[in-house]
């Protein structure tokens, strides 16, 4: 970004809690820079971001990030098991019980049973002994865990075939039960249910 060369211009809007936000419009819209400024990985020139009616710029960018939970188009896997892969990131000790539960809740608990080590398999790096769709209901199963009251979903079933989309649509209701979501993407049917 360029101090001289504004992204975003004139923008303003009020997220009420528990309403989902769709973020919609073509590549170089500015949606992901509206995302990265909520997150605080950028401050903005002019104007301001609040949280629960506080600046952000007042807050450390750590404790900002810590409101929110991702589930993002290019799902990141980790070598371990898919336990580990589905706790990660959480800031507090995560029971298998607790694991379970997001994985039922994610659609992806039947898949991850009929493993040959269940919960304790070994995915790699990539994840590629498992498919784009199923990497995704295990990010889903990850973000469920989370405590952050904002989702942000970004672009989450592109790439994948159709009824995976619904598998993945489901899931992502469930996900976004209760708390505020802002939903970023490229076409209108993807967030027919957005409140704005």
């Amino acid at each position: 970004y360029e101090k001289n060369k504004p992204i975003l211009k004139k923008l303003s809007f009020e997220a009420r809690k528990g309403a989902m936000i769709a973020i919609v419009g073509p590549t170089g819209a500015g949606k992901t820079t509206l995302i990265n400024l909520l997150m605080r990985f950028y401050d903005p020139d002019s104007g301001e971001v609040k949280l629960e009616g506080k600046n952000i710029a007042d807050a450390n960018r750590l404790s900002v990030r810590r409101s929110y939970t991702m589930v993002l188009q290019d799902t990141w896997l980790f070598s371990g098991t898919i336990a580990e892969n589905i706790a990660y990131g959480s800031s507090r000790e995560v029971s298998r019980d607790e694991i379970i539960s997001a994985a039922k809740s994610a659609g992806i608990h039947s898949f991850i049973s009929a493993l040959p080590n269940g919960y304790d398999t070994i995915i790699t790096d990539e994840g590629v002994n498992i498919s784009k769709g199923q990497k995704q209901l295990l990010t889903i199963a990850r973000a469920m865990i989370s405590d952050a009251p904002v989702l942000i979903l970004d672009e989450a079933t592109s790439n994948v075939d159709s009824m995976t989309e619904m598998r993945i649509q489901t899931a992502m209701s469930k996900l976004m039960a209760g708390r505020t979501s802002f939903v970023i993407a490229h076409r209108l049917s993807t967030v027919r249910s957005a409140d704005v």
